[in-house]
C-alpha cells in the first residue's frame, strides 16, 4: 500500500505566496515561459502601486504640514503716483524663509521652472515629496515694467511675483498686512514671524506633537478651532512659551 503525504493548505499558502509584487516580477523574470508582454504588464502594475503609495504619502505629509504654515506678513508695498502705498504684498524672501524649514521637516521640496517670451513670463511652481509624488501649478503674467524698472529688474519682479503666488497656491498660504492684519482696531495682533519661529523651535526641541499643542491652545481659548499656530495672539505668546519650556524641564527630570 502506497503511503500518501498530505500537505496542509495553509503551509502551501505561506510557502507559495510572494511577499510583494516585486517578488512576482522576480519570479517571472527567472521563468523562461513568461513572455515579454506579461513582464511589461507586471512592471506597469508595480509602477501604479508605487505611484498610489507616493500620492498617499504626499497627502498625509501635506495634511500634517499645513496647520503649521504661518501667515506671512506683507512688508512689500506698491506706491501710486503720489508715492503713497496703495497696496501691500508679501516679499518672496519672507515667504521662503518662513516655509523652507517646515518643507524640509515634512519631506517636501519646492522648485520653480521659468519660461519667457517677448512680453510674458510663465512661472511653474513644483511641490515634490520624498516619496516620489509631485504637484505643480503655473502662473503666466506680463513682464512688470511699472515704475522705473529696467529690463532685468522687470523680469526679476515678475519672476518673484510668480514664485510667491504659485507657492501660495500649492501650500494654501495666506498673507496679511504688517500693520493691519484684518482684525478690528484695538484687538490683539497675532505673533510675529520671530515669535512663531521661537515656538516652532521649542515644539521641535521638546518633540511636542504640533496638532496636540494646537488642541491645548484651543482648550485654553488662546485660538479658535480653525486657527493655526501663526494666528496665536501676541498676548498669549509668553504663556505658550512657558508651557513648552515646562515640558522641556519635565522631560529633563
Amino acid at each position: 500500500m502506497t503511503e500518501l503525504t498530505v500537505r496542509e493548505p495553509t503551509e502551501m499558502i505561506v510557502q507559495d505566496q510572494p511577499a510583494n509584487l516585486l517578488d512576482v516580477i522576480a519570479r517571472a523574470a527567472r521563468d523562461p515561459s513568461v513572455d515579454l508582454d506579461k513582464m511589461e504588464r507586471l512592471i506597469a502594475l508595480q509602477e501604479r502601486v508605487q505611484d498610489r503609495e507616493a500620492v498617499i504619502a504626499f497627502n498625509s505629509a501635506l495634511a500634517s504640514l499645513q496647520p503649521l504654515l504661518p501667515v506671512i506678513r506683507e512688508r512689500g508695498g506698491i506706491k501710486g503716483r503720489d508715492e503713497k502705498v496703495q497696496s501691500t504684498y508679501a516679499l518672496w524672501e519672507d515667504v521662503n524663509e518662513a516655509i523652507r524649514p517646515l518643507l524640509g521637516k515634512y519631506g517636501f521640496a519646492l522648485r520653480f521652472r521659468v519660461e519667457r517670451t517677448s512680453d510674458q513670463i510663465s512661472v511653474t511652481g513644483i511641490l515634490s515629496h520624498q516619496a516620489g509624488h509631485s504637484e505643480e501649478t503655473t502662473l503666466s503674467l506680463p513682464t512688470d515694467t511699472s515704475g522705473s524698472k529696467n529690463a532685468v529688474q522687470a523680469v526679476g519682479s515678475s519672476t518673484s511675483y510668480g514664485k510667491r503666488y504659485t507657492a501660495f497656491a500649492l501650500l494654501n498660504i495666506t498673507s496679511t498686512g504688517e500693520d493691519d492684519d484684518g482684525r478690528k482696531a484695538g484687538e490683539d495682533h497675532p505673533i510675529s514671524v520671530a515669535q512663531y519661529d521661537e515656538l516652532q523651535k521649542l515644539i521641535s526641541d521638546t518633540q511636542t506633537d504640533g496638532g496636540k499643542f494646537l488642541d491645548y491652545l484651543v482648550a485654553k481659548k488662546a485660538i479658535g478651532p480653525e486657527d493655526c499656530l501663526s494666528d496665536l495672539p501676541a498676548s498669549h505668546f509668553e504663556s505658550a512659551k512657558r508651557s513648552l519650556k515646562a515640558k522641556a524641564k519635565d522631560a529633563a527630570k
